[in-house]
């Protein structure tokens, strides 16, 4: 399979979750309530009191019960789906990480960065070679950008090379 370049301009977006609130729904509520459809994670610092992570074989779970440190937060979220792997330090910095599956409950703060991409779509589509629904991007329908304008603020938009 052939990668297409698809390009976009970028905003961003900063907000801060309190003690007691929960990441990923938090997270999925943001990008839903502000219309974002093709969000992603810059940055998130801060720290958890409780977590569920899936390892890389998609059937072991590790649940944490006590305060960790958010190390990275990475992933994509768009249309009330989000697809996020975290690392997380224990009181001794060690690190696990993993796909986040929820049950992430801010113990202090975490402090989060999300980018948005204005003339693109995430979807998840099904594919055949994984058998799970996975990224896919499309151009957003309802952009009224002049392609043959000189309009330095969307060079590069209309290529798809």
């Amino acid at each position: 399979m052939s990668m297409k370049r698809m390009e976009s301009t970028m905003t961003c977006h900063a907000l801060r979750l309190r003690p007691g609130e929960e990441l990923k729904t938090k997270l999925l509520e943001y990008v839903q309530e502000h219309g974002l459809k093709a969000a992603f994670i810059l940055s998130c610092v801060g720290s958890l009191r409780k977590a569920s992570v899936r390892m890389a074989d998609s059937v072991s779970v590790i649940n944490v019960d006590k305060n960790h440190e958010i190390v990275s937060l990475v992933g994509t979220l768009s249309g009330g789906h989000g697809h996020l792997h975290i690392s997380l330090s224990d009181e001794k910095g060690k690190v696990f990480g993993g796909h986040l599956l929820g049950s992430a409950e801010v113990f202090t703060t975490a402090e989060v960065v999300l980018g948005e991409l204005p003339q693109l779509e995430f979807h998840r589509e099904p594919d055949p070679e994984s058998g799970y629904d996975e990224l896919a991007i499309h151009k957003r329908s309802n952009q009224n950008i002049n392609c043959a304008s000189n309009d330095s603020n969307h060079e590069g938009l209309c290529t798809d090379s």
